[in-house]
């Protein structure tokens, strides 16, 4: 296996394909909007600078990761030849069922459908496509080149093959990626979306501010940053998507989002995204400055 395509070139969708690239696979990396394709290119070549900035890489393996990476903006001709195909679209279920469909008519019947939903089911997905049995969860975190962990999702019907097959590929990316079953928000998201929401309740009841919230569980829970600092960075419209999907497919009344959360995207408070969360990020990236409406 070593042709990749990856249908996204937004943050995940590029770090995906980066990781592939530097791992010696050659990638087709897909997107409609040829201006985020551009954007891509950039932010990977940002990165694998800052790699060689920290001596982890050296010029000739920037260029040679580089050359891997070929950009379409029409989907069959970036799927051509793939092995295996990462959708990397929104959050968005029927964009995903689109999607696969499509790749599902136009792939060869080799070809392993993977998706890198951080919570929509897997089976679900597979059941619009002419081969449920090759098609799997892989869900990468972000920042996808760093992080070590890769969900591999087994929908209902994916087979003992597709599954091994995947956690093989990804442990050659320097990757550790651990097998779960099909169910919504899987194991990262349903435990930690959760955690995320009860600290924007937290804030929303007036218990504590942004601030003494996110510095309880950095210095008593020893976590690298704070849960409305997270938030913020991986978006608040993709954590309210997130509950979303857990709350219809457990009925459960724990995943039901906070309000505030809900006014904060409605909004366009989505974070770092969108220049202000919790945090202001108006002149630094880095969770420094509150947002005004949360000060008291």
């Amino acid at each position: 296996m070593k042709n990749i395509a990856v249908v996204g070139a937004g943050t995940m969708g590029n770090g995906i394909a980066h990781t592939f690239a530097q791992s010696g696979f050659n990638v087709s990396l897909i997107d409609i909007n040829e201006a985020s394709l551009n954007t891509g290119l950039a932010t990977i070549t940002k990165n694998l600078d800052r790699l060689i900035s920290k001596a982890v890489i050296s010029e000739t393996q920037k260029h040679e990761t580089l050359s891997r990476i070929s950009t379409f903006t029409d989907i069959n001709s970036g799927v051509n030849n793939a092995d295996l195909v990462i959708e990397a679209a929104s959050e968005h279920l029927d964009l995903k069922l689109k999607i696969f469909k499509q790749l599902s008519d136009i792939c060869n019947a080799k070809t392993i459908l993977a998706t890198n939903t951080s919570s929509i089911s897997i089976t679900q997905i597979a059941a619009v496509t002419n081969r449920p049995d090759r098609v799997i969860g892989m869900h990468f975190m972000n920042p996808v080149p760093i992080m070590k962990l890769v969900e591999i999702i087994r929908g209902y019907n994916t087979s003992d093959a597709v599954t091994k097959t995947i956690m093989e590929i990804s442990k050659t990316l320097g990757k550790d990626p651990v097998e779960v079953n099909d169910y919504p928000g899987f194991v990262a998201n349903r435990i930690l979306m959760p955690m995320l929401n009860e600290s924007i309740e937290t804030l929303y009841n007036g218990v504590a501010g942004v601030k003494e919230i996110d510095t309880v569980m950095k210095l008593g829970m020893a976590h690298p940053m704070g849960p409305l600092q997270l938030a913020d960075f991986i978006g608040l419209d993709v954590c309210l998507s997130i509950l979303n999907v857990m709350y219809d497919g457990f009925k459960n009344p724990k995943y039901a989002p906070s309000p505030l959360l809900v006014n904060m995207v409605r909004a366009g408070k989505l974070g770092i995204k969108s220049g202000e969360g919790f945090y202001d990020y108006s002149t630094s990236r880095k969770a420094e400055v509150i947002s005004s409406q949360f000060l008291k």
